[in-house]
């Protein structure tokens, strides 16, 4: 009996006395792993002292139904044996992060996604529906799955789609969400500035009210390249203008069929709520963001002035265009309309 107190007296001051660890380190909890099994790692890796006394008095400690939990743990130096099971069995492993930048396809998230170094398993053989994940930072411990950042990704988009639907404008143009994140795509790809997303967003507005294409690079991109993006040392050419793609907003009436990105809340927000404007046109201003007019005749002063610039930093200004080209039909129908 006297030998029995000695050793369960001696078990509880190693299990609450600083462990051998030198230096901080991290040490990894398998999904699936046992008490048994994490008591030994613990050892070899010469974190713990004692396999047999973490393990026996651990699972005094655990309730019914309590376990350690899995994922990767930073262990400080000298951490005692009940600090270390404090911090397995609160499940306060190390995060980490992977970032969807607003603006990218499906395609190219699920290249991220694929290239993150931690994250595990394989991603879905079908692509998701485009428009439908959030762009987002998301935080994820060791163990965790692709599959389910994707979930956790197309669950949030949802959410926040509705959130923001139902709260939008009562006279907006657009019937459906799906049309809506059509739209909030277009605008997330045309401008990257937060302080005219909702003056882009009322420029398409005008446009689809009055019957007029929408004339938007990002969606002659989309139609030629679909989700793999354009090349960055390809040029948008006058020549694509006319190719006949169910994207290419300069060929096609109304919206595209469906999103050509991943829209954030700021695009969305910008087409739930978008400025009153009679603004038809805009074009790059040279320093990111753009200038915007409200007549043809304007639009073609503003593109001359863009194309002077860009001729002054030696880039070739009839090689490419922004926005829409120096002629449109839709504007010439529109007058006729107010005429008649």
């Amino acid at each position: 009996c006297v030998i029995a107190v000695s050793v369960f007296f001696y078990a509880m001051s190693a299990y609450q006395n600083p462990g051998p660890l030198a230096t901080n380190t991290n040490f990894v909890v398998r999904t699936g792993a046992g008490l048994a099994e994490i008591a030994g790692s613990l050892e070899r890796n010469g974190i713990v002292s004692d396999a047999r006394i973490f393990r026996h008095v651990t699972s005094t400690y655990l309730q019914e139904g309590e376990s350690l939990k899995a994922g990767e743990y930073e262990i400080k130096a000298g951490a005692s044996m009940k600090e270390i099971m404090d911090l397995l069995k609160s499940g306060k492993s190390i995060l980490y992060s992977v970032s969807m930048p607003e603006g990218l396809t499906v395609k190219q998230m699920f290249k991220r996604l694929a290239d993150d170094p931690v994250l595990e398993g394989e991603l879905p053989a079908e692509l998701p529906v485009e428009g439908s994940l959030r762009p987002d930072t998301y935080k994820y411990s060791r163990g965790t799955k692709r599959t389910e950042i994707v979930s956790q990704m197309a669950a949030a988009q949802a959410k926040l789609v509705d959130q923001i639907w139902e709260k939008r404008d009562p006279d907006l143009p657009i019937k459906t969400k799906e049309d809506f994140v059509t739209l909030a795509s277009i605008v997330e790809r045309e401008t990257g500035k937060d302080d005219e997303r909702a003056h882009v967003a009322s420029v398409f507005i005008n446009r689809l009210t009055k019957g007029m294409r929408l004339q938007s690079d990002p969606t002659i991109v989309y139609g030629l390249f679909g989700g793999d993006g354009k090349p960055a040392d390809r040029p948008i050419y006058q020549s694509d203008l006319k190719k006949e793609t169910p994207y290419n907003t300069y060929v096609i009436k109304g919206l595209p069929p469906g999103p050509i990105a991943n829209p954030g809340r700021a695009a969305l927000e910008a087409v739930a709520h978008p400025w009153k404007t009679k603004d038809l046109y805009f074009v790059a201003d040279g320093t990111g963001g753009h200038v915007f007019a409200a007549t043809l005749e304007e639009h073609n002063a503003n593109v001359k002035s863009w194309r002077k610039l860009e001729a002054e930093r030696g880039e070739d200004p009839g090689a490419a265009v922004d926005a829409t080209p120096e002629s449109d039909p839709d504007a010439a129908a529109v007058k006729k309309k107010k005429t008649n």
